[in-house]
């Protein structure tokens, strides 16, 4: 797939860090609150990321369907997941998962499932996205520490 992306995908999805950049700042002013305030972004973004796949199973139905919706579920229940755990370790299961579905998503833009042209942006996202996620839970996980909560 060599299709161009919408002119407004680099700037939405430059937009789409903000929630977490300011979860990131929220965690070092209080720790719990930013955690989870980001922590549920991170949820949201994931499942939205699966929901893609969704999008492209349904445009066109006979492109590996059944993977496509297969794999376009399971980022909404690591996502799910990730929120019952305790923070860090949820922050580092959201962490993984984009990480994850980016590597996913590199092998089937590699065999034409995928436009190359997203790729890009795909890991510009996913590593910003994963340095606030692993930070927070790094200030969470020292704040923590520091008044002897244990995490």
């Amino acid at each position: 797939m060599n299709t161009p992306l919408p002119a407004l995908a680099w700037p939405l999805g430059l937009a789409g860090l903000l929630p977490f950049l300011g979860g990131l700042a929220a965690t070092w002013l209080w720790p719990s609150w930013g955690g989870h305030a980001l922590a549920a972004y991170g949820a949201a973004i994931l499942s939205f990321l699966g929901a893609v796949h969704w999008g492209l199973a349904l445009a066109a139905p006979d492109v590996t369907p059944r993977a496509r919706l297969i794999g376009g579920v399971i980022p909404s229940l690591v996502a799910w997941l990730a929120l019952l755990l305790p923070l860090p370790v949820g922050l580092t299961i959201l962490a993984l998962g984009l990480l994850g579905l980016a590597c996913v998503e590199t092998l089937a833009a590699s065999r034409g499932l995928l436009p190359r042209s997203y790729m890009p942006l795909r890991w510009l996202l996913t590593g910003i996205a994963t340095v606030t996620l692993i930070s927070s839970c790094l200030l969470y996980t020292s704040d923590a520490a520091d008044e002897g909560l244990g995490v």
